[in-house]
């Protein structure tokens, strides 16, 4: 069975990014994501600005966890058990009070980026209205001047699997084969031992300071032992 990854896995590997010492491939192989996503979003050339989100707070991954990770860099995160919410199978999708401000934004998104995605699945995804759809789309929309296309995974709105299965579906009804995205497929290996020399530096510096810290204790010990001797 393979390994459970977070709700929002772009948005968590941000956090993990900007908040702890753990390696891209500690990140990637948690978050479910290529290591070069780590890469762009720790670059800030990712496509999309992630806001990040804490794994920790969302009762995804532990402290304990994470500071396992940043003491052995072969050590892979295990996410913190959680029971899987009741998931709704009919009626529409429930968005908290606090997010259905954000809604015209996440579906102006849609519109902009998605626009082969009909009006019934948006409203599916999002939780909304055909007639909410077709006033942000013509902008005839109360508050169309101030709505501004945001990524409804970002808002909170859909998880990022929602979003990625519905984008599948309609290209693949439309007939549409995605192009495989080689842009970063040479960096790969050199990211890879970029990654293998770092963690390298990093434990022979680790190593360096240990010796450091031994031959001090022993300079300290051979002084106590010549005043112990001079004292006699």
């Amino acid at each position: 069975m393979a390994q459970a990854t977070p709700l929002m896995p772009h948005a968590t590997a941000a956090w993990l990014v900007d908040n702890t010492g753990l390696t891209f491939i500690q990140i990637s192989e948690y978050c479910g994501i290529h290591i070069l996503e780590v890469q762009a979003i720790a670059d800030e050339t990712a496509g999309t600005k992630y806001t990040g989100r804490d794994p920790v707070r969302a009762h995804e991954l532990s402290m304990d966890e994470i500071e396992k990770g940043q003491n052995d860099p072969a050590y892979k995160l295990k996410m913190t058990v959680v029971q899987d919410p009741i998931r709704r199978t009919r009626g529409p999708r429930y968005t908290p009070v606090s997010k259905r401000q954000d809604k015209p934004d996440g579906i102006a998104w849609i519109l902009k980026n998605y626009p082969g995605i009909s009006d019934g699945a948006i409203g599916k995804l999002i939780g909304t209205t055909r007639n909410t759809i077709t006033a942000i789309r013509e902008r005839s929309h109360w508050n169309s001047s101030n709505i501004v296309a945001k990524d409804p995974v970002t808002l909170g709105l859909c998880s990022q699997r929602e979003l990625d299965a519905l984008v599948a579906r309609v290209a693949k009804k439309a007939g549409i084969v995605a192009p495989e995205d080689n842009r970063l497929a040479g960096d790969r290996e050199a990211l890879l031992e970029e990654l293998r020399a770092e963690r390298t530096a990093n434990e022979l510096a680790r190593a360096a300071e240990a010796a450091t810290a031994e031959a001090a204790t022993a300079a300290e010990a051979a002084t106590a032992a010549e005043a112990a001797t001079a004292a006699d």
